[in-house]
């Protein structure tokens, strides 16, 4: 068994969890509740497995629950994995869809789909961060540009319900939870 390999990953991930705590330059404030949401069509994977996700297709079935993430396998976006796949089936029952998108760590959505989001929902990734641009929701990480920790609720019309940044994930979950619910409430 190679052990170096894990070793190399875990000091990747210990390295870009270090340079996700240092300052960043956001960029404009992401797109509001009321607006519009951009449509979009990405290459993800569910349960590990490839996939296409088409935001007009998803929203055909009901409300889409975007969550944009800096970077698989650092430390706050395993967190935040792991309490959308815990709420997930919550969502479904709502009729919403969750998926996640980065633009940091591209070539491990399909690892990072499985292992922590738990085969519960789809990632996509987000090459030079153009989806997160179209939300307004980049940051600048050593030159690096990534996909700020923001969460939007959109409704089946496409308009943004919800949209709310915070770079710690405890309550992305509940915020999205609480948006699904109010639309979910005016539907009856």
């Amino acid at each position: 068994m190679n052990l170096l390999k894990p070793a190399r990953r875990l000091a990747a991930s210990a390295v870009f969890s270090a340079l996700l705590a240092l300052p960043v330059i956001g960029s404009a404030a992401a797109l509001p509740a009321g607006t519009h949401a951009p449509d979009f069509n990405v290459k993800a994977a569910l349960a590990g497995k490839p996939m296409s996700f088409s935001l007009e297709q998803a929203l055909r079935k009901g409300p889409v629950v975007l969550y944009f993430f800096p970077a698989a396998f650092t430390s706050g976006c395993t967190i935040e994995a792991h309490d959308f796949a815990e709420a997930t089936d919550a969502f479904k029952k709502l009729g919403a869809t969750v998926i996640g998108v980065t633009a940091g760590n591209i070539d491990r959505v399909a690892e990072f789909s499985k292992v922590e989001c738990r085969d519960k929902f789809a990632v996509a990734a987000d090459p030079g961060a153009k989806v997160a641009a179209s939300y307004h929701t980049t940051i600048q990480v050593q030159g690096r540009t990534l996909s700020d920790r923001t969460s939007f609720v959109i409704a089946p019309d496409g308009r943004i319900l919800l949209s709310y940044t915070d770079r710690n994930p405890d309550a992305h979950i509940q915020k999205a939870m609480d948006a699904v619910k109010a639309w979910r409430a005016q539907q009856h």
